[in-house]
């Protein structure tokens, strides 16, 4: 099986406990945190068509 990496730090993931909180697929609840702060501060995006953009493009 394959190691799962955290998209943070690149340090091998948490494990995943069943029926218990974990920080997977991070390494830890600090770059979980990070993650979070990421998308609050918009460093993410979520690519998106406008649909008003896609009907003139039919015509």
């Amino acid at each position: 099986m394959r190691e799962i990496r955290c998209p943070i730090c690149r340090k091998p993931a948490a494990k995943r406990e069943p029926g218990q909180a974990s920080a997977f697929p991070f390494c830890s609840e600090r770059c979980r945190q990070v993650d979070l702060g990421r998308w609050f501060s918009e460093s993410y995006a979520v690519a998106a068509v406008d649909p008003v953009d896609q009907g003139e493009e039919d015509r």
